[in-house]
């Protein structure tokens, strides 16, 4: 085997087991602590709604093990096992080489793994969310999703994966520039036309009509000094029972978007107090600072895609005898996530420290007593478990966890 191939599997045979040594502390701990309520939330959720949360935790924790499981065979298929060769082999003989062929066999590899993955979603919406009551899914929906997803992946995608090809033959050694500059024009359209045209094709979003909430909701936007575009009330009752507020679009088409179960659980107040939380992540330039890592990290993994497409090394080291640009495009996308998964610590870090900006950014538009509230009902309907391994949430918590959060939200109350 060659170096990079033995450096590869390393990698990923340590990035498996320290994600499953994770999920395993992260299970034992919610199990550990199942059977009381922490003192702090001891008067607001009961014995009941806590174990099932612990119980929905780690039925979700136990599903992800097995799925991480199957995700590194179906890679070691890809890759040592000759599955990418098998398909290059495949496409070759129907195409004559250039960007017809290269299509076909990314678009192949894409259709693999998306059937792979279809058992997993569907044990995922209808045994565990349906088990914990979570799903409103019907079949029908969820084949119609898979369609609607599949064709807008197919239509938006294959340009996109095409234009890429093109610049990596045509553009000479500064291509990855050149892809890096299209593919952040294309992220760039995709934000401007998500709430317009992509979104509506999944929901149904309708104006607000609570007069008093809306009413409330303005003068938080005046406060704030916050425009936006549309308030929409989304039907996700159609598919879940889970709650959620965000904010979608940027310039004229920003929306603020509320889940129709947010607005049935919460009081008028509370929800204010989640959406300032939402207007503190945009006011603070949380977004913008999230959407100018991910091109500057883009930037960095073209570069070095740039850098590793002639080595050879590059593609015998995992089972690949047939280097193109797009064989080094579907490689790169399988390599990469193994070799960066333990960076994953500091993304998580920043998010929570973002979190922890927005809560105070709210406290000090809304009283922080009503953003507590908010959030202790949420943690309860999504039963979203008040006991996470700290390793675990350190590794992959984008929030911090619930009782940090909400002890610094009492923290900003006695203040006030």
């Amino acid at each position: 085997m060659h170096t990079f191939g033995l450096i590869f599997l390393a990698a990923l045979l340590l990035t498996t087991a320290t994600r499953l040594w994770l999920a395993a502390r992260h299970a034992a701990h919610v199990r550990a602590h199942r059977d009381a309520v922490p003192a702090q939330f001891a008067d607001v959720i009961s014995l009941d709604a806590h174990q099932r949360a612990a119980d929905y935790t780690g039925a979700k924790t136990r599903f992800a093990m097995v799925e991480l499981l199957a995700g590194v065979a179906v890679t070691l298929i890809l890759t040592f096992g000759g599955g990418l060769q098998a398909l290059h082999d495949v496409s070759a003989a129907w195409f004559e080489p250039g960007l017809l062929r290269g299509l076909v066999l990314i678009a192949s590899v894409a259709l693999v793994t998306m059937v792979i993955d279809i058992p997993f979603s569907l044990y995922r919406t209808f045994v565990i969310e349906e088990r914990f009551g979570f799903n409103k899914m019907t079949p029908k929906l969820f084949w119609a999703d898979f369609a609607k997803s599949l064709v807008l992946g197919t239509a938006l995608g294959l340009p996109l994966v095409a234009t890429v090809l093109w610049l990596m033959g045509r553009m000479g050694e500064w291509w990855w520039l050149y892809a890096w500059l299209t593919w952040m024009a294309f992220n760039i359209v995709m934000l401007a036309v998500y709430p317009t045209w992509i979104a509506p094709l999944f929901n149904k979003f309708s104006p607000l009509t609570d007069a008093a909430m809306k009413e409330r909701v303005e003068r938080l936007l005046d406060r704030c000094g916050f425009k936006v575009k549309g308030l929409m009330v989304m039907d996700g009752s159609r598919r879940s029972s889970h709650g959620n507020a965000y904010f979608t679009g940027f310039g004229k088409t920003k929306r603020i978007v509320f889940f129709d179960t947010l607005l049935s659980r919460l009081e008028p107040p509370e929800v204010e107090a989640v959406l300032a939380h939402e207007l503190g992540h945009f006011k603070l330039k949380h977004v913008i600072k999230r959407i100018a890592w991910i091109f500057t990290a883009s930037l960095g993994f073209l570069w070095l895609l740039g850098w590793v497409l002639d080595k050879p090394w590059f593609y015998e080291g995992v089972g690949v005898s047939s280097p193109s640009t797009a064989m080094a495009l579907v490689l790169f996308s399988i390599v990469i996530p193994v070799f960066t998964f333990l960076f994953q610590p500091l993304g998580a870090m920043m998010s929570r420290k973002h979190e922890y900006e927005a809560d105070a950014f709210a406290a000090q538009y809304t009283p922080a007593a009503d953003l507590v509230s908010a959030l202790v009902k949420l943690y309860k309907d999504n039963a979203s478990t008040l006991t996470p391994d700290p390793l675990h949430s350190a590794f992959y918590d984008s929030h911090p966890p619930a009782t940090l959060r909400i002890s610094r939200l009492q923290q900003a109350a006695g203040a006030h």
